[in-house]
């Protein structure tokens, strides 16, 4: 008997994260506009920062109470650097997410030296931000969706949750890798494995409203937009 060889079908676009290459292309037909929401950076208040460890890391619930939110631009100002990509790149150099050509080892410690210095830390890769969490959930809900899915990272898998479940109960639903759509297909949250920063997609009305009512960091993708889009040549300006 021959043996078949088990092919995964292509992942639904509107329920999962590129891997790599131009963001808007990944999405064409089903979401007009993604942002890039960059994480925040952690200052624990009322918790010691060393607990913020493998073997001792805060929940959810622990970090949005006794810490503060970092942005980026707070992080330019502290360490010197110049711009938004010199930090991504400084937290991906961190992690081994970069080849050596492309990373930067003076970017990353920069970065390193936050924990002592200033008592912040990092944001982690490939998960949602603890801070924002509950927020973005919120802004949907302010949208009129309450429930949204959860899916696995490759898209073979989703739950449906009513979204105050997710924020009160199911604590770990949203834990790792993962996307949350809403019913109706027209928003996703999501976040790249190797990265310090989600996409929310939509259309630009919405996303534009929902940035500006919650003052999110970050920005909207341009056509040539990549997944790694700190690492993207500039721009070179035309005569």
């Amino acid at each position: 008997m021959a043996v078949i060889k088990r092919i995964l079908p292509e992942a639904d676009h509107f329920a999962t994260c590129p891997m790599e290459g131009n963001i808007l292309n990944y999405y064409k037909g089903l979401f007009d506009s993604v942002f890039v929401l960059l994480h925040p950076f952690i200052r624990p208040v009322s918790i010691s920062k060393e607990l913020f460890k493998p073997e001792t890391y805060p929940d959810r619930t622990s970090i949005s109470i006794a810490c503060d939110a970092v942005r980026w631009s707070n992080i330019m100002s502290i360490t010197g650097l110049q711009s938004l990509a010199a930090i991504d790149v400084g937290l991906r150099t961190q992690i081994g997410g970069l080849n050596e050509k492309l990373a930067n080892v003076e970017y990353a410690e920069c970065l390193s030296v936050l924990y002592d210095s200033h008592s912040i830390v990092q944001p982690d890769e490939g998960h949602f931000s603890d801070l924002l969490h509950d927020l973005i959930l919120q802004c949907f809900q302010d949208l009129g969706h309450q429930w949204v899915w959860v899916g696995d990272e490759m898209g073979t898998e989703r739950k449906l949750y009513w979204i105050d479940d997710l924020k009160t109960k199911d604590l770990n639903a949203t834990a790792g890798h993962c996307n949350v759509f809403t019913t109706d297909k027209s928003l996703l949250w999501t976040t790249h494995w190797d990265s310090h920063f989600s996409f929310l997609c939509g259309s630009y009305e919405v996303l534009a409203r929902l940035v500006q009512r919650v003052n999110l960091e970050g920005f909207f993708c341009e056509s040539d937009t990549e997944v790694y889009w700190s690492v993207q040549p500039p721009k070179m300006d035309v005569a």
